[in-house]
């Protein structure tokens, strides 16, 4: 029997010299070292910055009330307070929202409106912050004035507690304001995941508890969510994360009042992101520029609070996929 010789010559193999994959290799750990450098770099120059003001006030600091820059008495529990209010406002109105965007997207939507609908989605993410502050205070604002406050104030009225979490002058700036307004800005980042982590669900599990008669919301209650809960808890802590660092959007809506007389939703108020950017550049050197960048490290923990118990609760949810619910 006749061999039959391979025509043409075989491929070459392109060999990579080692220096290259060593040079790889160091260029990648540097990128990894530069990036922790920067985050202890950002850390130690906000504690030299706040030293003055740590060393004044301490821990006390955080349950003060009083900012007299004249004085120079200073607190940062009116700002913590603005900021997590407005913050955990945002998150309760975006995540029932985003919930219901990402499932419509994903099970219900038509399939010649998903990709047009997702992309407007998305596009609500490239409007710049201050268009959202600038739109709230002259379009929204006197909406949530006129058509919310008023008529709560007047079935509410003399109902102890809840007349006073409605109470205020009709403005329409104030705490609930600013957290709508975050929410309206962290809705795509979170309904942007969920969609995404919703598709990688296998066609098929879906499939078999469609099959079963289950409804729609029973697949995507005990299939898809269980499947993709990590992801989905991902999505939240980004949203979070992004609530808790907005500064100009804020800053036009939130009042930038240093008051903690009311505990209405209505009130202005003030957050760490709308005092810098207010006060920074006309801070003087001393307590009051000390006490800026000690608000600046307290809100610098606050995300790394949350991030650190993201992370935990991602694995402990990561830990427990395939677990039987």
């Amino acid at each position: 029997m006749e061999r039959v010789r391979p025509q043409g010559n075989p491929p070459t193999r392109k060999v990579v010299a080692p220096w290259a994959d060593a040079l790889f290799a160091t260029l990648a750990q540097g990128a990894a070292w530069l990036t922790l450098s920067l985050l202890v770099g950002i850390l130690v120059s906000l504690l030299f910055g706040a030293a003055p003001a740590i060393e004044k006030y301490g821990l006390s600091f955080l349950w003060t009330s009083d900012w007299d820059p004249v004085q120079e008495k200073f607190g940062g529990l009116v700002m913590i307070y603005g900021t997590l209010t407005t913050s955990l406002i945002a998150l309760v109105i975006a995540v029932p929202v985003s919930f219901g965007i990402a499932v419509f997207l994903t099970e219900l939507s038509p399939s010649w409106l998903k990709r047009p609908l997702g992309i407007a989605v998305e596009l609500l993410a490239a409007v710049p912050s201050i268009v959202y502050g600038m739109w709230g205070l002259l379009v929204f604002g006197p909406i949530l004035a006129t058509y919310v406050q008023q008529p709560l104030q007047s079935l509410l009225s003399g109902v102890p507690y809840l007349g006073a979490l409605v109470s205020g002058p009709p403005v329409g700036i104030g705490i609930l304001s600013a957290g709508i307004i975050l929410a309206i800005m962290i809705i795509p980042f979170i309904a942007s995941v969920m969609r995404d982590v919703f598709e990688v669900t296998p066609p098929m599990l879906k499939e078999s508890a469609y099959g079963l008669g289950a409804t729609t919301w029973e697949v995507v209650s005990r299939v898809v969510l269980p499947y993709t809960k990590t992801g989905v808890m991902g999505g939240v802590m980004l949203g979070l994360g992004r609530a808790l660092g907005e500064t100009m959007a804020v800053t036009f809506v939130i009042g930038n009042m240093n008051q903690l007389n009311s505990l209405s939703v209505f009130e202005a108020a003030n957050s760490i992101t709308s005092a810098l950017a207010n006060e920074f550049a006309e801070a003087g050197e001393g307590l009051h520029q000390a006490s800026l960048i000690y608000l600046g490290l307290v809100l610098f923990f606050i995300t790394f609070v949350v991030l650190a118990c993201s992370k935990v609760l991602l694995a402990r949810l990561k830990k427990s996929e395939g677990a039987r619910a």
